[in-house]
């Protein structure tokens, strides 16, 4: 790594315990990529050139609500609250509340019930919290990612089964125009949690350098995170997508979603894969492959550059899986008709 950038880096990575996976750019490569990987069948309106600089300007739109909270009145940490813990989930904390990833309780707060119940059974597994690094009252959770992913992906579902009622049962023009609006936001949104899963120091304890013991003398500073998400890539050249998307093949239907509980464990092994890549990133950058100097960060550019496509990948086909598998809306249906026919509502 460049010395000479690192302590800015530093610097701003000590700004936030929990920084966004990827800068803008690599959340917008993300998000370009999976829309390469979509079939011409796929509905036209989310494939016009303004829907695709809209989905690909949207996979930012979390960390700009992550940004809100740095604001020195304290507007913003209900919003940090709220959403922070969205962008990470912490595998090492989950055998404290004793879990393991198959056994992750598919629904959001069932997993804060977890986390409560074992900090009040067993306090001794959990050291102390520093208030003044917990403003946002999130220290004591591990992170809510394949959730964010799945509920985003459910509300995609509702989308698409609104807009087939709306098409299908005499829907105004106003209103397909809004669901059709509705479903290019949730696309672009959910795309960067799908992102932040493929960035390694997202799915890991060891977020912002290494903690604990350390034989192996991995970094410890705080700027490492800052140096992945974006650092890296802005001082060797930035991200060539159309490059990238050489490496994309056409989005596939997600199989294990015909379960109700498929697209969360398909969010959690995507989450694992990439946990696997914790230490690899460590050794890389400690081998000097993440470096800025020369050649010396080819490797590491490969191994950033296959994060990326792996996300723009698996957001294709969930895209692809929640337009194809969106239930049919009978309620909607129902009061559609209801409309046509002139009932009082």
């Amino acid at each position: 790594m460049n010395r000479l950038t690192f302590p800015l880096i530093a610097l701003l990575g000590a700004f936030a315990v929990k920084a966004g996976a990827w800068d803008y750019e690599g959340h917008h490569a993300v998000n370009e990529l999976a829309l390469a990987s979509l079939p011409a069948s796929f509905p036209a309106f989310a494939l016009t050139p303004e829907a695709r600089a809209r989905i690909e300007f949207l996979g930012g739109e979390p960390d700009r609500w992550r940004n809100e909270t740095s604001l020195k009145n304290g507007t913003g940490l209900a919003l940090g609250h709220a959403s922070g813990p969205d962008h990470y989930l912490d595998l090492e904390d989950i055998k404290l509340y004793d879990l393991k990833p198959a056994t992750l309780p598919p629904l959001r707060y069932d997993f804060v019930a977890d986390i409560v119940r074992a900090r009040a059974a067993h306090p001794e597994r959990f050291p102390a919290i520093d208030p003044e690094r917990d403003t946002d009252h999130t220290r004591e959770l591990s992170g809510f990612l394949p959730w964010a992913i799945t509920e985003n992906y459910e509300k995609l579902q509702s989308g698409f089964a609104t807009l087939a009622a709306l098409e299908k049962f005499g829907g105004t023009p106003a209103e397909i125009a809004n669901v059709r609006q509705d479903i290019i936001y949730v696309m672009g949104v959910m795309g960067h949690y799908v992102g932040d899963a493929s960035q390694p120091l997202h799915t890991t304890i060891h977020h912002h350098g290494w903690v604990g013991e350390n034989p192996n003398n991995y970094t410890t500073s705080s700027g490492f995170h800052a140096w992945i998400d974006g650092g890296f890539f802005r001082k060797t050249g930035g991200i060539d997508e159309k490059q990238l998307a050489t490496k994309i093949h056409p989005a596939e239907l997600i199989p294990s979603a015909d379960n109700s509980n498929g697209v969360f464990y398909e969010s959690v092994n995507f989450i694992v894969a990439a946990n696997h890549l914790v230490e690899p990133l460590y050794q890389l950058e400690k081998a000097g492959k993440l470096s800025n100097q020369g050649d010396a960060g080819w490797e590491g550019r490969a191994f950033l550059e296959g994060q990326l496509v792996k996300s723009g990948q698996l957001l294709g086909d969930l895209w692809l899986t929640a337009w194809r598998t969106a239930p049919e809306d009978v309620f909607l249906e129902h009061e559609l008709q209801r409309r046509a026919a002139g009932e009082p509502k």
